[in-house]
């Protein structure tokens, strides 16, 4: 593959009086990642250090870091956390991190917060509901805390600048933050200086670069992350089509920008959306990709500072493509950078096939940050974990036995190998993937076969033996006197036999429906609201069936192990599309049987029984492990582990994971 495919990607730009090697950027990552990176001693811990320089040693061309709240006067942050309370201990380690980073000519960019806001329950703009309590309002910010907020940004600054960052951005107007919710009439009623007028209302980020600028000097460069359209019908209702914007629309976004050129900024890091329209902000994978380019074009037109692109950008020949022809500067990517941190490397050797794709099921990175977890990545277990969860070589040989070609047996097989050991893979069927395959069959779930493809691409590369319908046992096991064997078989759907008619030809599971390509008929109902049954009848609709679901709870999502680790964007977008495809809902039903007029449904709690016309029943109400054999090898002497979902159903998330852990500790 020629290297120039990527040329304009690869090509270098400036912010401000800096030039950046080239195009691609990590994008920051919020509060999740800075905790991560900073602890609770206020300065960055080596764990965070090792982080960002992986990303460095990537290739990438710049990385803007997850914002700092250095606000240690207004609003009541953990003061451990703060910056400024902690200022010898940031900028040592500080230093240190700018200095190795420079090893690899990536430039840092640490961003720095006004403040939250009504997104975690801070001190806002006005008295407007919280947004994950939203029967409460928050405490209002008086004109004195606004400026002494801006202090608190201005100072945060100088010290970056002291501490060796090659710039700082403000954060932001955009997700609905404190400096968006200022610059939003639907948030802002206020009527000191503050409030009214466009120019007042983001009078903030004017103050804010000003400062920085005469305390830093007008050379160091200061970028804003701009939200370009909120895609927001009102508080907690997002817009799917952008139509009845109550946020932001793109014209006053363009507006700002041009006030932002005009006040100093250097550059704009540009997406969508709020926390209100999180689908947006943080898309899962059924948003498309490159979803912001249309709308960062025309920003780009508006104002002469650079333009950066972020939210779904993660195909190398999207991004290069909207260079090109000039519609952006260049591309900032977050999810991408952890799924994989040599993202920008694999471009630069002209080997793009050899990323690995991040998958956009937002479980690993967003998902566990509003958990209150650290922040990580499905497909990449090493995210976040670089420091204490490498790869180790071992040092005395082991004959493993994978029995299972799953995402759990390809990922148990593929660090197993590279840690050295002699591993072949026994796998039930004639293909690797299992049950990613008939996952990844929808429409707009693209990343689940990519995933596939590259792990398929590993397992050649690093040569490892795949043996074909080959259906294990334990005598086969003990035949083959491996010193390891994984387990890794899987799990099928549960199809109750208390169903009366369940093995009517018009009912299937899912799985077999979209691995088998069974052609459906007109009307469709589908039993089960969890995820996997929701995004199975969205995509059905999408191809012209009548669908209806039937869910024996009182709402969807909120069923099984799918509903559990569904995150807030994907719980946001889902009934949104349902309600876009015309899919009926019934909840409070459960299914007692199928018969040659369709399901026979009756209510949860009890009562008259119903027939929902239907030319085919699909059930989609859970998986259960298929049995290990893992019993019957105790006492051969082999060490035994299962992995994956015959261990506990769980997602993509769980299966690498388990795999990952069981494999890296052998």
């Amino acid at each position: 593959m020629e290297i120039n495919k990527f040329e304009h990607t690869l090509s270098p730009f400036k912010i401000g009086n800096v030039t950046i090697k080239n195009r691609m950027c990590v994008s920051p990552m919020g509060s999740g990642e800075v905790l991560e990176t900073i602890g609770y001693g206020g300065a960055f811990t080596d764990r965070g250090i090792r982080y960002i320089l992986e990303r460095a040693r990537g290739g990438w061309g710049a990385m803007f870091l997850g914002a700092f709240m250095p606000d240690n006067k207004a609003d009541e942050h953990d003061p451990l956390t703060s910056m400024l309370n902690n200022q010898f201990n940031f900028r040592k380690q500080a230093l240190q991190l700018n200095e190795k980073a420079s090893y690899y000519d990536m430039k840092l960019f640490q961003q720095i917060s006004l403040g939250l806001g009504r997104d975690d329950g801070f001190l806002a703009a006005s008295a407007t509901p919280k947004f994950f309590e939203p029967d409460e309002t928050n405490p209002v910010l008086t004109t004195e805390q606004i400026r002494q907020k801006v202090d608190c940004v201005i100072e945060a600054a100088k010290l970056c600048q002291d501490s060796g960052f090659d710039g700082v951005e403000v954060h932001a107007i955009h997700w609905g933050y404190l400096m968006d919710e200022l610059a939003m009439p639907l948030m802002n009623q206020r009527t000191d200086e503050y409030g009214g007028s466009l120019e007042n209302r983001i009078r903030t980020a004017k103050e804010c670069v000003e400062g920085i600028k005469k305390a830093c000097g007008k050379d160091f460069p200061v970028t804003m992350r701009l939200g370009l359209k909120t895609y927001m019908k009102g508080f907690n209702k997002p817009s799917l089509d952008g139509n009845d914007e109550a946020g932001r629309d793109l014209p006053e976004s363009l507006e700002i920008a041009k006030l932002l050129e005009q006040y100093g900024y250097d550059a704009l890091s540009v997406d969508t959306g709020t926390y209100d329209s999180f689908y947006y902000a943080c898309p899962p994978q059924y948003m498309p990709y490159g979803h912001v380019i249309s709308l960062a074009e025309e920003c780009k037109k508006a104002v002469d500072i650079p333009v950066l692109c972020g939210s779904r950008m993660n195909v190398p020949e999207i991004g290069e493509k909207a260079l090109a022809e000039g519609k952006i500067d260049a591309i900032v990517m977050g999810r991408a950078s952890l799924a994989d941190p040599q993202y920008a490397k694999k471009i630069e050797m002209g080997t793009p096939e050899k990323i690995r794709p991040c998958i956009g099921c937002t479980i690993g990175c967003i998902g566990k940050v509003m958990n209150g977890e650290g922040i990580t990545c499905a497909v990449n277990p090493e995210a976040r974990n670089e420091l204490d969860y490498g790869i180790e070589r071992t040092l005395v040989s082991k004959k493993i036995a994978v029995v299972g070609g799953g995402v759990a047996g390809m990922e148990a097989a593929r660090t197993a190998k590279l840690r050295g050991f002699d591993v072949t893979i026994y796998e039930k069927s004639d293909q690797l993937g299992g049950v990613l395959i008939p996952a990844g069959a929808h429409s707009f779930k693209v990343e689940l076969p990519k995933l596939v493809e590259w792990y398929k691409r590993e397992i050649e590369e690093l040569k490892i033996p795949v043996v074909y319908n080959s259906d294990m046992n334990a005598q086969k096991v003990k035949e083959l006197n491996p010193d390891v064997v994984l387990i890794s078989v899987g799990a099928v759907p549960v199809m109750p036999k208390s169903i009366e008619g369940i093995d009517h030809p018009k009912c299937h599971s899912g799985v077999e429906v979209l691995r088998d390509h069974i052609q459906l008929g007109k009307n469709v109902v589908v039993v089960g609201g969890g995820l996997v049954g929701c995004e199975f009848a969205i995509d059905q609709a999408m191809e012209g069936h009548d669908v209806t679901i039937v869910e024996a709870e009182s709402d969807i999502l909120c069923a099984g192990a799918s509903g559990k680790s569904t995150t807030i964007m994907v719980a946001q977008m889902i009934p949104d599309l349902i309600e876009k495809h015309n899919v009926k809902v019934k909840t409070n039903n459960k299914i007692v049987g199928i018969n040659d007029e369709g399901a026979v449904v009756e209510p949860s709690t009890g009562g008259a029984k119903e027939v929902i016309p239907a030319d085919n029943v699909v059930l989609s109400i859970g998986m259960r492990p298929v049995p290990s054999f893992a019993e019957e090898l105790k006492g051969t002497g082999i060490e035994v582990f299962n992995i994956g979902d015959c261990f506990k159903p769980g997602n993509v998330y769980t299966s690498i994971h388990s795999a990952y852990d069981v494999a890296k500790l052998l």
